[in-house]
């Protein structure tokens, strides 16, 4: 049977068989340490329809015991990729494409609630915007579908041009330019090199492009694409960020569950996207004010014991220097203190960005510092600032010296894992 068919008999799809959804599709992809053709066995035995497959002698062994639950293919990742580049064909709805070096899944966030109060919206879910996230998004819409908002992520160059070509955007949006992914980007004109390749397929799709008209870098590369239909748009005018982020907008007071002003462009984002769409002001202004951020990704709030402000999904130097800039802006008159992890992927770059927070925590007279990872131990020699090889390290001296009555910034990536650190604090 040919896939797609199969597809739309069977349209959940399933990659981990620890995690099997019942009547789905699993597809035995591969990782650095595991080849899911080993476990497409189990998937079948724990409820999967079928099992997709690439490897020729585990299609034989399934067909022996199930001759219509297992399809081979040359190449399972390739499979998944087409699979949802024909569902995105087929579903023949607008789609519109979010990447940036920071706040593309606050912005995904916003854009789809201000898009659900007029559209039937489907919005990537958590941070799957990669290779294969991006595929997994795609095939979850159904045909009640009426607009898709898409998260893409990058960290080479080519990545997002692969993306485009499954997803077909319509519509693409880039937050920022900023200091992510250098050690694959090769720097700051490789970052816009990798994040333009958005625009070069809007270009060549005749499609449309939001930028934000307060940003050096993508003005340049909107006005290097002469093609490119281009909707601009400016952050709004900032009232407060005490505790939480409040803009005027149009004679609208917006008043957000956000922290830090650098959430204003990612406002003014979804304010763009909500007025092309015939959306009402009003609806705007309600949709983004209903957004409260989850997960430890940009949370203030009040413990038992501190006021953290807890960011620990994405460190990179852009977002570190818009994280302590707005931390050391905060009215607070308890002695303020953070906790940063290693920021990743930097190559090259690693030991002078590393150096730089180090010394904005000097200048702003920060006098406690907790530092995950071996870039910050070896930028803070000589600083009085305290580092930790891991989170566990961290987690042990916490454990002794409680951190108690501060202002507290956790701030670091995925793989840092400091809301571990955030539980203690």
């Amino acid at each position: 049977m040919e896939l797609y068919e199969l597809f739309r008999r069977h349209s959940r799809i399933s990659t981990d068989s620890r995690h099997i959804v019942p009547d789905s599709l699993f597809f035995a992809l591969h990782g650095e340490r595991f080849d899911g053709n080993s476990y497409a066995e189990n998937a079948l035995k724990a409820g999967a329809a079928a099992a997709v497959v690439d490897d020729p002698s585990v299609a034989e062994t399934l067909r022996q015991q199930w001759p219509d639950r297992c399809a081979e293919v040359p190449d399972t990742l390739a499979a998944l990729q087409e699979l949802a580049a024909r569902h995105r064909r087929e579903l023949g709805i607008p789609i519109l494409a979010i990447t940036g070096s920071n706040g593309k899944t606050t912005t995904k966030e916003l854009v789809g609630r201000v898009l659900s109060r007029k559209f039937r919206t489907a919005v990537t879910q958590g941070n799957l915007n990669n290779h294969i996230g991006v595929p997994l998004t795609l095939l979850a819409m159904d045909r009640s579908v009426e607009i898709g908002v898409v998260e893409m992520g990058a960290s080479h160059p080519g990545e997002i041009a692969l993306l485009c070509s499954i997803a077909r955007p319509d519509y693409g949006l880039i937050t920022n330019i900023g200091k992510a992914h250098l050690e694959g980007f090769g720097g700051i004109e490789g970052v816009m090199r990798g994040k333009g390749e958005l625009l070069d397929f809007l270009v060549a799709s005749g499609g449309t492009a939001f930028w934000l008209n307060d940003s050096d870098c993508l003005k340049t590369m909107v006005e290097s694409r002469p093609g490119l239909r281009a909707i601009s748009y400016s952050a709004p005018e900032a009232i407060g960020t005490e505790p939480f982020v409040e803009a005027r907008w149009d004679g609208l007071s917006v008043r957000t569950r956000l922290v830090g002003d650098y959430n204003r462009s990612n406002i003014a984002a979804a304010i763009a996207v909500g007025l092309y769409f015939g959306i009402g002001r009003a609806e705007i202004v309600s949709a983004i004010e209903s957004y409260d951020p989850d997960n430890n990704r940009s949370q203030k709030r009040q413990t038992a014991f501190n006021t953290l402000i807890s960011d620990c999904y994405n460190a990179n130097p852009s977002s570190m220097q818009a994280a302590l800039d707005n931390f050391l802006r905060e009215a607070d008159p308890r002695p303020k203190a953070v906790v940063l992890g290693d920021m990743g992927e930097l190559g090259p770059y690693a030991a002078v960005e590393h150096r730089t927070v180090i010394e904005r925590l000097e200048q702003g007279g920060i006098e406690e510092a907790y530092l995950v990872g071996g870039h910050f131990a070896e930028a803070a020699r000589g600083s009085r600032y305290r580092t930790f090889a891991d989170t566990e390290a961290l987690a042990r001296y916490l454990d002794e010296h409680p951190i108690r009555n501060r202002l507290v910034l956790v701030k670091g990536s995925r793989a840092n894992r400091l809301e571990k650190i955030a539980e203690k604090l």
